[in-house]
This record gives structure tokens, sequence and C-alpha cells, in this order.
């Protein structure tokens, strides 16, 4: 069979970009090696993650809020087993939408290992043995991530584990040990700690949530302690060992005294790494970093110009929406239309509670970079609709330049701000400025009336309600 396109990989970015060419006109064909679609994100990563998190949220809420609401139940309990089942049937359904769109888009679906045979061939290696080779004009490499580790650490999949086996666990762990305070860490701890594990991050950075704003690390931190997580930072590990059904972790903190952590699960959380293996690359010339990531110039191509890759194989943060961005670039740019993507605004979330978001440039960036900037800050405790939920941790936080005004960055800690940010991806997409957005009227009460309020402090520094 001979196709237009061949993407290799179903997640976000691989069936985004297969959708997109179909929809251009484009004979597409899609390679899974698994038995369902969506890639990491649907099965084992994003979608199952939230529906642990909101089931667990719901639970927490129940035990440590309804009072206050003057809603009285009996002592609240909960059936692990019943929300790991609901989690595997909003990833059936979700990766089941996926096989829908791929026939009504009229796309083929192959089931193997798809690897290169040359530029234009891949060969399909079926879960049987049987063997199939296609042929594409232009293919898209879209095979995803896996769970790094270190290389000390052996991961037996049962005590010492990564975020997939996290997500799937027998029971609620007594005590989770969670190596990396980054994204993935900080949601699964969040999610076993509000169902009463006792949880301990373990960083070998000075902060959580390293690479977002300094003032967003530092709210998190405060709101998780207060939650009850125990988070050690500058905490290099050095070794992780199994003894039976206990699991002990030796770190050196930052004095250089060595600390023993011990829990009944490890959870390994310390970054992704591209996903290449079994691709056979070389056979089609195409080059890859000493990091392993397919080497891209600006329109996502290769060094062969009709191989293509997007999404975590690639450089830039490993998100799902990042991927699905860039699968729709390369789609319309086969096609012949000129798409852009502005990597600098690509939001970063964390769905912990009270969410993270952020987009642009953090302070420190804006710092480093020499550019003469200012900041406007309110806290969402000063919000009537805060208030009215009882939502109250958290801010926002606008940075714009000091001599035009432009938004350059935006960070917020809140209840939904994994929504809210997208107000400011769209300002900062149209070049908006600090005044821009405080002259916009704010529904009240909302929780969006913060971003209002930050850019009025940033734009002159008067909010109107702090």
């Amino acid at each position: 069979m001979k196709y237009d396109l061949i993407v290799i990989g179903s997640g976000p970015g691989g069936y985004i970009a297969a959708i997109r060419a179909a929809q251009l006109g484009s004979k597409v064909a899609i390679i899974e090696k698994y038995s369902t679609l969506g890639g990491t994100c649907l099965n084992v990563g994003c979608i199952p993650s939230k529906a642990l998190l909101d089931s667990s949220h719901h639970y927490y809420d129940a035990v440590n809020h309804f009072e206050e609401h003057g809603i009285s139940v009996e002592k609240p309990s909960f059936d692990f087993g019943k929300m790991v089942a609901r989690k595997a049937n909003v990833v059936e359904t979700t990766t089941g939408g996926i096989k829908y769109l791929m026939d009504k888009n009229n796309i083929e679906v192959y089931e193997g290992l798809g690897s290169f045979e040359d530029a234009t061939h891949v060969k399909i290696t079926k879960n049987d043995g049987a063997e199939e080779v296609i042929e594409g004009t232009n293919i898209i490499i879209a095979t995803g991530s896996k769970p790094s580790s270190l290389p000390f650490i052996t991961i037996d999949k049962e005590r010492v584990i990564t975020s997939t086996e996290a997500l799937k666990l027998p029971e609620v762990p007594k005590h989770l040990l969670v190596i990396g305070g980054g994204v993935i860490g900080l949601e699964l701890g969040s999610v076993y700690k509000r169902l009463g594990a006792e949880v301990t991050v373990i960083e070998f950075m000075p902060a959580i949530t390293p690479t977002m704003d300094k003032d967003v690390s530092k709210e998190l931190t405060k709101v998780l302690k207060k939650q009850g997580m125990k988070i050690n930072t500058s905490h290099g590990v050095t070794s992780v060992e199994r003894n039976g059904d206990e699991v002990v972790v030796k770190a050196t903190n930052k004095k250089g005294e060595e600390v023993t952590f011990t829990g009944d699960y490890c959870l390994v959380s310390v970054g992704r790494r591209p996903y290449t293996e079994g691709l056979a690359l070389e056979k089609a010339g195409v080059k890859v970093t000493e990091r392993g990531m397919v080497e891209v110039n600006d329109h996502l191509q290769t060094n062969v110009s009709n191989i293509y890759a997007i999404g975590d194989v690639v450089r830039g943060a490993m998100l799902a929406h990042k991927a699905e961005e860039e699968g729709v670039v390369v789609a319309e740019y086969l096609a012949g239309q000129k798409p852009h993507i502005d990597y600098n605004l690509i939001p970063g979330i964390v769905y912990t509670w009270p969410e993270v978001a952020a987009v642009g440039k953090t302070e420190q960036e804006l710092k480093d970079a020499g550019v003469d900037y200012k900041s406007g800050k309110f806290s969402m405790r000063a919000l009537g609709r805060s208030r009215a939920s009882g939502d109250l941790d958290g801010f926002v936080k606008v940075l714009a330049d000091k001599n035009t005004d432009e938004v350059l960055g935006v960070h917020m800690v809140g209840a939904r701000v994994a929504d809210l940010i997208m107000e400011a991806a769209v300002a900062m997409e149209y070049r908006a400025s600090a005044e821009d957005l405080a002259r916009i009227c704010h529904g009240h009460p909302t929780y969006s009336e913060a971003v209002k309020e930050a850019a009025k402090a940033a734009w002159d520094g008067q909010p109107l309600n702090a």
C-alpha cells in the first residue's frame, strides 16, 4: 500500500497530525504498536491521572470541607477499586473516541511495531510476528517518550515504580516516596495523599517545579505542606533498595549529610526520555542528538527531507498540547500552507489543588535576559469567588515590559487556573499590554478577576481590590 503520509505513533501528536492531513486531502496511515490508540497521554498519562485526581479530590472535599458548607454525611469512605475502574472506563471511552475519528477521516490504522526499511518504506511487525511493508511519500515520527530513571535504580514495577504503575496500584500506599518534585510526581503524590497515604517528595533541585517561576514554586510548596505532604528539596538520591514490602531511599542533603527515607512504595519521577527504540532510524538515515532526540529544523523536518518528527521525541517541553500543535503544523506545511507555532506561548500546567499554570517568561528568565520589566501580583484570597468556594490559596502574577507594557509572562496558582491560563495565552498571542488586560470587563464573581487585578497591578501599581 502507498500513502501520502504515514504517521508512526498514535499519541496526541500523531493522531492529530493524521486527522489534519486527512482533512486536507491526504491519504493517511497511522501505525500503533499497542492495541489501543492515544499513546501515553490517553492510556497511562494525562487522562487517567486526571481521572484519579478528580476522584481523590471529591473524597478529600467530603472529608475536609463538606462540613463547613453545612453538608453532613457519615464518615466518608472510598472504594479504591471503583476509582481505578472508573479511571479505566474514562480511558476506554477516550481511546475509543480516537478510533472513531480514524474511521471518520478514512485513516488506515495498522497495529504493530513500525520500523524504517528506508526513507519511504515502513515495516509493520505485528504481535503474531507477521510483517507488512507500506510506502509513504512523507512520514511523521510521533513515538513519544518513556519514563526516565537513574542509573542505579532498578524499576521492578511492583514497589519501585514509574508513573505507569502508579496509575494502577492494587492498594493505596501507606507511605509513598516520590523521587522528583516535578509535575508528574506532585500530581500522583497528591492523589495518594488525599486518600490517606503519607507522601514524601525528594527533589534534587532547590525547589519543586524547578522550571517554573520561583513565586509559583514557593506558593505550591507552602500549600502542599499545609495539606500534609513532606517536601525535601536539595536532596540528591544515592540509592534505592527494596527489602520485601519496604523500600529504602538514601539521599544526601544540602549539608552533605546522608538521609534515609523508608516507605512501602517508591515512585521514580525524574522526567521522561524520547522513545525511538525499534524504529531503525539508521536505515532511513535520520539523525538523533546525544540525548536521543530526533533532530529537526524549524519546520519539524529531519535531515531526511520527507521525514518529520513531532512531540516528545523532538526538542522542547514534553507536553501533549505541544505535540498536537506540532502535528497540525507539519500536516499543514505538507499541504503547502504557512502554519506557525509560538513555543513561548505553550502553557505549562500542574493539576494539583490548587492548580498551577504559566505561560511566557518567568521572572528569572527576564532577569537573565536583561529585560526591563515590571510585575503585578494579586492574591486569590481577595476575590469574592474564592471566598464563596473556599479556595483561598494562590495568586496571579503578570509580568510586563517596563517600557511598552506588553505582557511577557503570566503565572498562576489557584482554583481552575488550568483553564484560566488561556486568557493570558490569547492576550499574549495578540501582544496585549497589561493595560489591555486590566481594561477588559471580567464577570463578577469569577476567579478570572484575579487576572484583571494582577494586570492592573503590573500596569499602574493600583489593583482595585487589594
